[in-house]
């Protein structure tokens, strides 16, 4: 890693470090006293009761209910599967969920979808952290830059692979992330952890403590700073970045059915990037350095109510504010502000309601340049939505039927009506078969009603004028809502008590797509003489894919669990995206056809555990990146309850590869191998 600015930097980040800690202290009532955090011994439980630690989760219904009874792809990995994989960002934890394709562009940027159409501005996968919608409405899509919190403090990711839309809304489209964080009360005492590599160094730390009127309060910091990566050409790619984020979260029992929760969180980073620019002189295309600043915050109430009589409800009102400045390409002010509640209750003896109201208002500034702007620079808009879903017992815990619809208006479409239909069968607790269709629709993005993207390429030189001739991509205030109905199967199966098969298939028929339709050549003078040839967002690309995922969960011994990992996909698209369409999302080579993930934990004696991952991705022929296989390694080592050390090898059998390709402003970059040591002390 670069160390030019080290003792500047290290200067910079100890002192950020010491106002989070001394608040910390500051904040503490005096009489406080540090609670050991009690370790889950996991190694000497069986592949049945790890699962049983699992089995209640929330993102499929928006209530709680049986993970292996849920009829739905959903895949979750608990606190041990996120320890165990290494991962030190939200991006690597998602490498091993079957049927998710997460593609590294540069060190501060991914492609990551679920069931296909990835992208950097991927915009059919809605994510949630703590049931706060953290995708941008200007691309319809996440910034997976500033989505983070301490990796330890998450208790649990949830991933549905498919629609979600019936309780989420419009761009839960191929599927949904929900990752839940640990309660304050989970997290008491204090904890420092640390990871120094060759391409990243990260410092956290968290302290948590009870009051006298019984709240639990953790506040945590997280200082980041991630290398650059390389070019094709061996080159520095200009990448690196960092990043410094702190929060905190109060948890507070009202009585024993009801409970108060408020959390909030800040952050600000800065990010070195490179982008083409236009050089209309030669005419050609160049690579130039540029700098991003990110900066933001969100503060959340939660309340919550659970009755012993099976009565559950919610309330969550949240606040975010996020600032992006891309210097000399585009800068974007905005803020949101949601409400969202949600009942559940039971009608009868086979019947249960779950119904909700949300409302979602998100204002944004903006300031454009050459290469990218919308009019008007500021926009507001207004979500109203609610949903209701009815399970009803056809035979009583055996056959289970749920009908639901989400509706919703929007300031972009108007009114638009979500339906599902899911059909689970369960003739025992080891077996579930479940069937559903539904429709989901993702809504029309800023940019796509109201961009101007100048694409970084130079068509040639017109022979009559001589001027360079360019293209840009237009939005359209007739662009309609991206149209989705999935048909989708599943069976997860507890062969014994040391092995689980989950498969799942699905076809999903599209329709209303975005395109790119060519207008007629014009003349622009801004910033110099050219001619454009405008690509105008339309909705003429239909087609379906089709795709199957298995995932095999094996205890081989009581120190060894394997895990497996499959998922195939085919597109049949029509009309549209032809090849070299800039936005490319519908085109079957963005998206890897076959995936295969293989996972080992292996415990060894003395507290020690080696953990070991395979990755195989099958090629991008539209970008032409091909395929590859990526091996991992981790050696932790338990000392005792308090410590743990770690040291892990990266991309163990490639000097470096690529894995997508940008078609906006940044040139192709390569993933390196690379080695960290890590420590976690609780005290």
């Amino acid at each position: 890693m670069n160390r030019k600015s080290g003792k500047h930097r290290a200067r910079k980040y100890q002192s950020i470090l010491a106002s989070i800690w001394i608040s910390v202290f500051v904040l503490a009532p005096s009489a406080w006293a540090a609670t050991e955090t009690e370790e889950k011994d996991l190694a000497d439980l069986s592949l049945e009761e790890l699962l049983d630690l699992e089995l209640m989760v929330t993102s499929v219904s928006k209530k709680p209910e049986n993970r292996n009874e849920a009829p739905a792809a959903i895949f979750v990995m608990d606190e041990e599967d996120i320890r165990r994989t290494g991962a030190s960002s939200i991006p690597e934890l998602l490498r091993f969920v079957p049927g998710v394709n997460v593609a590294q562009i540069d060190s501060n940027k991914w492609a990551i979808s679920s069931r296909g159409f990835n992208n950097d501005f991927a915009n059919k996968l809605l994510v949630l952290i703590d049931g706060r919608t953290v995708y941008t409405p200007l691309f319809s899509g996440v910034y997976w830059d500033v989505q983070d919190v301490l990796i330890e403090d998450i208790e649990r990711v949830e991933v549905i692979r498919g629609p979600g839309a019936v309780v989420w809304g419009a761009n839960a489209v191929n599927g949904v992330i929900n990752i839940i964080t640990k309660d304050a009360e989970e997290t008491q005492g204090g904890l420092v952890t640390g990871t120094w590599g060759s391409e990243e160094d990260i410092l956290g730390l968290r302290q948590g403590w009870q009051l006298d009127n019984g709240a639990f309060i953790r506040l945590w910091g997280k200082l980041k700073e991630i290398d650059s990566l390389k070019t094709p050409d061996d080159l520095d790619a200009g990448d690196r970045w960092n990043m410094e984020r702190g929060g905190f979260r109060i948890d507070y029992d009202l009585n024993d059915e009801e409970k108060l929760i408020l959390d909030g969180m800040i952050y600000n980073g800065d990010l070195n990037d490179r982008v083409l620019r236009f050089d209309f002189d030669q005419p050609s295309i160049a690579t130039r350095p540029n700098d991003i600043n990110v900066s933001g915050g969100n503060l959340s109430l939660r309340w919550e109510k659970i009755t012993d009589s099976g009565e559950a409800a919610w309330f969550q009102a949240y606040y975010d504010r996020t600032e992006r400045d891309s210097k000399g390409v585009f800068r974007e002010f905005r803020d949101t502000f949601d409400l969202d509640f949600t009942q559940t209750f039971e009608l009868g003896d086979r019947q249960e309601i779950t119904w909700g109201l949300g409302y979602r208002y998100t204002s944004d500034d903006t300031k454009g340049t050459f290469y990218a702007s919308v009019s008007p620079r500021s926009r507001s808009d207004n979500l109203f939505s609610a949903f209701i879903q009815d399970a009803f017992e056809l035979e009583e815990d055996v056959l289970e039927l749920t009908l639901g619809s989400k509706f919703e208006h929007n300031d972009y479409t108007g009114f638009e009506i979500q339906p599902s239909a899911r059909l689970a069968y369960t003739p025992d607790a080891d077996r579930t078969t479940w069937l559903s269709v539904s429709r989901a629709v993702r809504t029309p993005s800023r940019f796509e009603q109201d961009g101007d993207v100048a694409i970084p390429s130079i068509a040639g030189v017109d022979p009559e004028s001589g001027l360079p001739v360019i293209s840009r991509i237009l939005g359209n205030d007739d662009f309609d809502s991206e149209e989705l109905i999935a048909y989708e199967a599943g069976h997860r199966v507890r062969i014994n008590e040391c092995m689980e098969i989950d498969v799942a298939g699905f076809f999903n028929d599209y329709d209303d797509l975005r395109s790119n339709d060519m207008g007629l050549l014009s003349r622009d003078m801004d910033p110099q003489p050219h001619l454009v040839t405008p690509l105008r967002f339309g909705n003429r690309v239909e087609g379906n894919t089709y795709g199957v995922e298995t995932f095999l969960d094996y205890q081989a011994r009581a120190n060894w669990r394997l895990m497996l990992g499959y998922s195939y996909i085919h597109f049949d698209m029509k009309e549209g995206a032809e090849v070299g369409d800039p936005f490319g999302d519908l085109i079957e080579g963005y998206s890897p056809s076959h995936q295969l993930t293989l996972r080992s934990y292996y415990d060894l004696p003395c507290n020690m555990e080696i953990d070991t991952s395979l990755q195989a991705v099958s090629d991008l022929s539209t970008i032409d990146i091909p395929g590859y296989v990526r091996l991992d390694t981790r050696l932790g080592w338990n000392p005792n309850s308090r410590t743990e050390i770690s040291l892990g090898f990266q991309n163990i059998l490639d000097d470096r590869h690529p894995e997508f390709q940008s078609f906006l402003f940044t040139p192709v970059t390569e993933i390196q191998h690379s080695v960290y040591g890590k420590i976690v002390y609780r005290f």
